[in-house]
C-alpha cells in the first residue's frame, strides 16, 4: 500500500498516524494536508510539517478550554499528541538530536491534558519495577469497584504508552474490559528519562505489571489478558511463557524470532564483512542507511533502545531475542495475528502459531480487506472486530 508517499517508510507511518482517526487521534485531511506538505524521504521535513500541524491543532485545544468548550479541546488535544508523536518519530535517526526529547514530552502533554478533561475513569498509574518503577495508565470501564477482566498492553519498538488508547483502550473499554497500558525497558519514558535499554527476559517486567494489577479491586485476577504489539509479538509471548497467571494472550504481530529477522536482514552485508570484522559491518550498514530511510531509522532506533554504541553491536545484542525452545511454554490460550504484507516481520507470525502447543488461534488479514499491512494499521476497525470476538469467547 502507498499512501501518498513512494517511500515505503513515509507511506506507512502516514498510515500509522491517520489510521487512529477510528478512535480520535487524528483528522483525516490534517494528515492529508500535511502529508502534501512533506518532501519525500526527507526526515527533516517530516519533522517541521507534523510539529507544524500538532502546534496548530494544539493551540486550537487551548482555545476551546479557554472558551468552555471541553469536548472540542478533548478532541483537539488527542489529535495534537499523535502529531507530536508522528513529528518526533525520525529525530532519533540524529543521536542526541535536541528536539526529540521535547517533542515526546509535547506529546505526552497533551495527551494527558485530554484526559484531564474527559469523563473516563482512569489514573495515571507507577507499577515498582525492581529499585525503579514502569509509567502507566489505569482506564476503567465505569467508577465502580466491580471487578471486570482486564486487559494489560504494552507496545514495541518505537510506540508510547499514549498511542496504546487509540490502538485498543477505546475498543476494550466500549465492550467491557479494564486496561492497564504501561511501557517498559526501552520504550517511552522508560527510555527517554530512565535510560533503561531493552531486555529479551520481559516475563522480568510483566511479572511486576501483574503483580500490581492483582492489587486493584477493579480488576479480577482470573482474567487478566496480555497483549502485545509490534516488536511487542515477541515480548508478550515470551513473557506469557514464564508468566502463567495470565487468562490469555494477544499477539499483534506475532514475531517468532527477531535474531532470526536481523540475521536475515544482515547476511548479505555479513557476507561482504565476514563475522567478527565489526568495523568493516559498520561501514557497509552505513552506507545502506544513508540510502534508505527505513534502514536508517531502524537500526539508529534499535541502537538507542537497546543501548548499542553501533550497528554491529546491535546486531550482536538481538540474537538474545527469539522464542525457538521457549514458545512451547506457554500454555494460555493464545490469538496470533498475521499481516499479508508486514513491512518488517513478514512470515514470523505463521512460525509463532507453529511453534505453541498451548490452546492458539491464527488470525490473517489481507490487503484485499485493507487490514494487511503491519500490526493492520489503516483497519483498527477491522482489527479490534476479530480480537474482541475472539476475547469475548476465551475469557
Amino acid at each position: 500500500m502507498h499512501l501518498i508517499f513512494h517511500d515505503p517508510s513515509f507511506s506507512y507511518e502516514l498510515l500509522r498516524t491517520i489510521g487512529c482517526a477510528v478512535y480520535g487521534g487524528a483528522d483525516i485531511g490534517e494528515c492529508l494536508s500535511t502529508a502534501s506538505r512533506i518532501q519525500e524521504g526527507d526526515s527533516e521535513s517530516w519533522y517541521q510539517e507534523w510539529s507544524r500541524t500538532a502546534q496548530r491543532v494544539e493551540a486550537l485545544a487551548d482555545a476551546a478550554l479557554a472558551a468552555g468548550s471541553s469536548v472540542s479541546a478533548r478532541e483537539a488535544y488527542l489529535r495534537a499528541s499523535n502529531y507530536y508523536r508522528s513529528a518526533e518519530f525520525y529525530l532519533h535517526t540524529t543521536p542526541d538530536d535536541p528536539r526529540s526529547l521535547p517533542t515526546w514530552e509535547k506529546s505526552r502533554s497533551c495527551f494527558r491534558q485530554a484526559l484531564a478533561i474527559s469523563t473516563l475513569a482512569y489514573q495515571e498509574v507507577e507499577i515498582p519495577y525492581e529499585d525503579t518503577s514502569l509509567p502507566g495508565y489505569f482506564y476503567q470501564v465505569d467508577r465502580t469497584e466491580t471487578p471486570r477482566p482486564t486487559l494489560l498492553m504494552h507496545g514495541g519498538y518505537d510506540s508510547t504508552g499514549e498511542e496504546l488508547y487509540y490502538k485498543y483502550v477505546v475498543a476494550a473499554l466500549q465492550r467491557g474490559y479494564h486496561c492497564l497500558t504501561f511501557e517498559g525497558p526501552g520504550q517511552g519514558q522508560v527510555i527517554r528519562l530512565q535510560g533503561l535499554p531493552f531486555r529479551p527476559d520481559w516475563e522480568a517486567v510483566v511479572t511486576p505489571v501483574v503483580d500490581y494489577a492483582c492489587t486493584l479491586p477493579q480488576v479480577d485476577p482470573d482474567r487478566l489478558v496480555l497483549l502485545g504489539m509490534s516488536f511487542g509479538g515477541y515480548l508478550a509471548p515470551r513473557a506469557a511463557a514464564y508468566e502463567h497467571r495470565l487468562a490469555s494472550c494477544i499477539v499483534v504481530d506475532g514475531l517468532y524470532s527477531f535474531a532470526e529477522v536481523m540475521q536475515n536482514s544482515a547476511s548479505d552485508l555479513l557476507a561482504s564483512s565476514p563475522e567478527g570484522e565489526a568495523e568493516n559491518y559498520n561501514a557497509v550498514v552505513q552506507a545502506v542507511m544513508q540510502k534508505s530511510t527505513m534502514v536508517r531509522w531502524a537500526v539508529t532506533q534499535g541502537m538507542w533502545t537497546f543501548s548499542a554504541p553501533s550497528p554491529y553491536a546491535f546486531l550482536q545484542k538481538t540474537k538474545f531475542y527469539t522464542l525457538e525452545g521457549i514458545a512451547q511454554n506457554i500454555t494460555c490460550p493464545t490469538l496470533i495475528c498475521d499481516a499479508e504484507h508486514d513491512l518488517f516481520f513478514q512470515g514470523q507470525a505463521s512460525k509463532l502459531y507453529d511453534a505453541l502447543t498451548c490452546p492458539k488461534t491464527y488470525l490473517f488479514f489481507s490487503e484485499a480487506e485493507g487490514a494487511g499491512e503491519h500490526c493492520h494499521e489503516g483497519a483498527l476497525l477491522r482489527l479490534n472486530q476479530e480480537v474482541f470476538a475472539w476475547l469475548d469467547q476465551t475469557v
